[in-house]
C-alpha cells in the first residue's frame, strides 16, 4: 500500500477515534441534555450515529490536515525555520525622483 494512503487510514481513523471518545465525554457530561434525549428517543441511535460521523469528519480532517503539514521534505535539511528570506541587508536602494509640473499642479490644488 503507498504510504500517502496508510498516512490516510491511519489518520482517518484516529479522527474517528477522537470523535468517538468527544462524542462520549458529550454524552457523559449530558451537554445540551444530550443523553436524555438519545436514551428516550426510539430512534435514538440514528441520532448518535449522525453525531459520531459528522464530528468524525472534522476531527479526521484536521488530524489528516495536521499530519500532512508536519511531513517533512529531504531537500529542505539545511534549514532550520526562522524568517530567514528578511534577512538584514545593510545596503539601501536609491530611487531616482523626477519632479513634474503636472504632478506640482495637482498636489497644489488639492
Amino acid at each position: 500500500m503507498p504510504k500517502l494512503i496508510r498516512l490516510y487510514i491511519v489518520n482517518v481513523a484516529i479522527g474517528f477515534g477522537i470523535a468517538a471518545v468527544f462524542v462520549g465525554l458529550l454524552l457523559w457530561f449530558d451537554i445540551a441534555n444530550l443523553w436524555h434525549l438519545i436514551s428516550t428517543s426510539d430512534k435514538g441511535w440514528l441520532a448518535l450515529l449522525i453525531l459520531w460521523v459528522s464530528n468524525g469528519i472534522i476531527f479526521a480532517g484536521v488530524q489528516f490536515g495536521i499530519a500532512v503539514m508536519r511531513l517533512k521534505d529531504d531537500d529542505d535539511d539545511d534549514h532550520h525555520g526562522g524568517l530567514g528570506q528578511h534577512a538584514f541587508r545593510p545596503d539601501h536602494a536609491t530611487v531616482p525622483v523626477r519632479a513634474d509640473e503636472g504632478a506640482r499642479d495637482f498636489w497644489s490644488k488639492s
